[in-house]
């Protein structure tokens, strides 16, 4: 470059920087700028985030189910127990006509070592029986059952209408009247063999073997009725389970036996001792039996323990329906429950309260 165009070049400069004004505050406007455009862009990638989260989360939250709807339960209430209707104590007259007990069985007999009074069905009153050892009024027809130690091995039945006793050989024990009244069951243990006999009304005895090591018994081992009288019952006990004499023997089940020839019909595992017919429900879905401890409600399909009852001496008056006497105080008899809940309760005659009270359909 020529010396010439230099010096102009320079004078030009100079010129030009004469007319040139300080911007105020650059350095600060240009933070302030800064700070900006960084929210700007902070607050775009924020608004992008959001929008992704929504896409995605969107799908989820249109396919959840709605909330179920809560409805107000109320709290259960406590159901109120069923009051028992306590009914008088009986007159002095009760004897001029059957003591009907709640559920509408009647007292056939109050006796204790073959004296008290029985249910003559011939009247429809009761009389007073004395001089025997034992007395077992039938449930039905008019026909007692007696056993007098003079007399070891026979039954005498009294007919009411005839006035008149026979006696016949029954050879047993724990007497007990089939549910049709017109049998009697006993009980047998000869050289190590069981029996169990049955005398009809005409005298007729027939006697049956059971195999006592097969059908293992012990401790009070008698034969008893089922409802309908087609068979009989005998509790097995449990040989694999300790036995002691402090207490009832633990039971295995009960086997039943056909009452026309005798042979072995069922078993079924219920824990107990059967007191006799009325102790099986009338459907024959249940029974009431003596347990190692308590008497105890059975399943009798299934053999299984349902609950615990005040009494194992019951008598089924309908399904849903037990009569028994109470087992403590004045031992009244009372309709309960299958729950054990007593409904109705009935005081016995003064003359009856210290008797075996026997009872049976009206």
């Amino acid at each position: 470059m020529s010396r010439p165009v230099e010096d102009a070049l320079r004078a030009a400069v100079r010129e030009l920087s004469g007319q040139v004004r300080p911007v105020p505050d650059l350095a600060g406007s240009a933070l302030r700028r800064g700070r900006r455009l960084r929210a700007r862009r902070r607050a775009t990638a924020t608004g992008a985030a959001l929008v992704a989260v929504i896409a995605v989360a969107a799908p989820f939250v249109l396919l959840r189910p709605a909330p179920a709807i809560r409805v107000a339960v109320p709290e259960p209430q406590p159901q109120p127990q069923p009051t028992t209707v306590l009914h008088p104590v009986p007159d002095a007259r009760w004897k001029d006509a059957p003591l009907v007990l709640p559920g509408g069985w009647v007292v056939t007999g109050g006796v204790l070592g073959g004296s008290g009074h029985l249910l003559d069905r011939t009247r429809d009153r009761y009389v007073r029986t004395e001089g025997y050892d034992e007395v077992w009024p039938a449930p039905t027809g008019t026909v007692t059952a007696v056993a007098d130690e003079d007399r070891p091995g026979q039954i005498g039945l009294i007919d009411a209408r005839k006035a008149t006793v026979r006696w016949y050989r029954a050879p047993g024990s724990h007497p007990q009247w089939s549910p049709d009244g017109r049998r009697l069951l006993l009980t047998g243990l000869r050289r190590g063999t069981r029996q169990f006999g049955l005398l009809d009304l005409t005298g007729a005895f027939r006697e049956y073997s059971v195999d006592a090591t097969k059908f293992f018994c012990t401790d009070y081992c008698a034969f008893t009725w089922t409802r309908d009288g087609r068979e009989v019952t005998l509790p097995l006990t449990d040989a694999f389970q300790d036995r002691s004499e402090s207490e009832r023997h633990p039971r295995w089940g009960v086997q039943f036996f056909s009452a026309e020839d005798g042979r072995p019909t069922r078993f079924v595992k219920i824990p107990g001792d059967p007191a006799g017919p009325w102790a099986w429900s009338p459907d024959g879905q249940r029974v009431v039996v003596q347990g190692q401890q308590d008497p105890v409600l059975v399943d009798a399909v299934t053999g299984a323990v349902v609950r615990k009852l005040p009494s194992a001496d019951v008598a089924w008056v309908t399904d849903d329906r037990l009569l028994y006497r109470r087992p403590y105080g004045s031992r009244d008899v009372v309709l309960a429950d299958t729950e054990g809940r007593e409904r109705e309760r009935q005081p016995l005659p003064r003359e009856l309260v210290d008797l075996h009270v026997t009872v049976a359909p009206r």
